[in-house]
């Protein structure tokens, strides 16, 4: 059994009984004033490594592929798949685009991550072409870049109550992952570890990683080495001397 956040269960248990420990020792020493053991001195069990669930490109282009789009909200799932894919955007970073803020004559736009910090997020040719071609068949003056093309019209505030919200993009990705037959239940996050898998591997420098991701500490990009590390192993064992023998 797992808990929430991808830990098993016993693990996150016994973190807890850890806390609670050192919580009880803090409180004997501070408030009782009776010598014990530090609390600094129970230390908490070490996380071990975080999985990362990506797409390699043929699972990507089956997923990209899967919306109708001869219908308006057909259009529109496809072309915020190929965003997230571009963009390796949040799913909060994506719903609260506007039309306004994508230049697709530069393919570029300014987004606000985490802490309020600002960064430079860069379209691929092809996501530019499906947001153009998205939004010229839009016959509104909505503010938000994706919105909802059922139920009742809401035009006040500029559109904003049709915006979509970040649970009508996570079902619209379980949507197209399970039409596409893929191997896992895709999020959102999924293609976000998936533009940050498919940069490395094809050979950008982490660092750049990190900025594309919005990431404040490069630990936390580092996580993807794990698999380009496994993944460059793979290369290796293939197409390395495959035809010596001992």
């Amino acid at each position: 059994m797992r808990a929430r956040d991808g830990l098993p269960l016993q693990r996150v248990t016994q973190s807890y009984h850890i806390v609670a420990l050192r919580a009880f020792l803090r409180y004997l020493l501070v408030q009782r004033d009776i010598s014990t053991l530090s609390p600094d001195k129970v230390e908490l069990p070490k996380q071990g490594s975080r999985s990362i669930a990506f797409l390699n490109p043929e699972q990507i282009e089956r997923l990209l592929n899967s919306p109708k789009i001869a219908t308006n909200a057909g259009l529109r799932d496809r072309t915020i798949l190929e965003t997230l894919f571009s963009t390796g955007l949040r799913v909060s970073e994506l719903v609260s685009l506007n039309r306004d803020q994508i230049n697709l004559e530069r393919k570029e736009f300014g987004v606000k991550g985490k802490g309020n910090k600002i960064r430079v997020v860069f379209l691929s040719d092809t996501a530019a072409q499906w947001i153009e071609r998205y939004l010229t068949l839009r016959q509104d003056n909505f503010k938000p870049l994706f919105i909802r093309h059922s139920g009742k019209v809401d035009a006040r505030d500029k559109g904003e109550k049709m915006r979509l919200t970040a649970r009508s993009i996570q079902r619209i990705v379980a949507k197209y992952a399970k039409r596409s037959g893929l191997p896992i239940e895709a999020t959102p996050h999924t293609l976000r570890h998936s533009f940050a898998t498919d940069l490395l591997i094809s050979g950008a420098d982490i660092r750049s990683v990190q900025e594309m991701l919005g990431h404040e500490s490069i630990r936390t990009t580092q996580v993807y080495t794990h698999v380009t590390n496994r993944h460059l192993k793979e290369v290796h064992k293939a197409f390395h001397s495959k035809d010596r023998q001992a």
